[in-house]
């Protein structure tokens, strides 16, 4: 089990630094070779001319293999650090990759100026990168509640999975769930082509959120002071065992409406309501990211409760 005051430590600094622009430009960033690998393994043995069966099994295999690798570039990079004498900031500040409190916080923020300055064409244009849907005819409330869908989504994937899988299990656990993310992300998805051969990563990223996303809903709830209730009773609606978690908690903690339809690559799609409010504003996604901010401060807590605990017991 990962030291309680390193989690703390690199969390406190990824918030502060996040992925310096400097050292993407130089070695990408440890997602991105993640994704590479994905994309390199899916071209190669996701043939149409296998049968479901047989796809799924490589789709096992892959997930397997990047999944496995990535645990193992963790082990090592762990045992290396440990074998020299700033061992302990060293894996800090590799911890701090697989977490995306500051990346997250610029981006919403973004969306949160342009809508400010009342820029519509800029704000749906900040939003595209952190949502997967089509943004170019939303409107003012529909980029806020895309945004605070996806601060509130993303506050599990980015934020409390990674750093509950790094305090279960290092450096091996963060770089193992970035994969299985990630591969949940690129081929996890339920269109013939990827329906059968993503089956496992959709999978093993389900149960990797299990326990995360039940954390994240709870703190955005208590940080913004109300939503448990909502949290419970809608999360169940979305097709994920653990997304609705996040969504619903937010939904309920601004006393706004979350969710239904949404148009992606031209089809639009049904989705579940999450709360019983009005339609999400600007104020609305201001207040959001304040929550979003006071949660991390409650996952710090939460961290540097552990360390104590840890220091109380030697």
């Amino acid at each position: 089990m990962f030291e309680p005051n390193l989690l703390l430590a690199a969390l406190v600094v990824e918030a502060c630094i996040g992925y310096p622009q400097a050292l993407y430009r130089v070695i990408r960033h440890p997602v991105v070779w993640i994704g590479i690998a994905i994309e390199v393994l899916e071209r190669h043995l996701n043939r149409p001319e296998l049968g479901d069966e047989a796809r799924r099994a490589l789709g096992i295999v892959t997930v397997v293999v990047t999944a496995g690798g990535a645990a193992a570039v963790g082990y090592l990079l762990q045992t290396l650090a440990s074998n020299v004498s700033f061992g302990n900031a060293l894996i800090v500040l590799i911890a701090t990759s697989g977490l995306a409190q500051h990346s997250l916080f610029t981006h919403v923020r973004a969306v949160v100026q342009s809508l400010s300055n009342g820029d519509l064409i800029a704000a749906r244009r900040a939003v595209s990168e952190i949502v997967g849907r089509d943004t170019s005819i939303l409107s003012e409330s529909g980029v806020a509640g895309a945004a605070l869908e996806s601060l509130a989504e993303s506050f599990n994937d980015g934020v409390v999975a990674p750093a509950f899988w790094l305090f279960v299990g290092g450096l091996p656990g963060l770089f193992a769930y970035k994969a299985l993310n990630t591969a949940d992300s690129l081929i996890g998805h339920r269109e013939p082509r990827w329906r059968m051969f993503g089956w496992a990563a959709a999978r093993g990223d389900d149960v990797a959120n299990l326990i995360p996303a039940r954390i994240a809903g709870a703190l955005l709830a208590i940080a913004g002071g109300g939503g448990l209730l909502v949290m419970w009773r809608d999360a169940p609606k979305h097709a994920s065992p653990n997304a609705g978690w996040p969504e619903a908690a937010m939904a309920g903690a601004l006393r706004i409406r979350l969710g239904g339809p949404a148009a992606y690559d031209g089809v639009m799609h049904e989705r579940p309501i999450f709360g019983a409010g009005s339609s999400p504003t600007l104020a609305d996604l201001k207040r959001g990211l304040r929550i979003y901010v006071i949660a991390c401060g409650l996952l710090w807590l939460v961290a540097a409760a552990l360390a104590f605990s840890q220091w109380q017991v030697k």
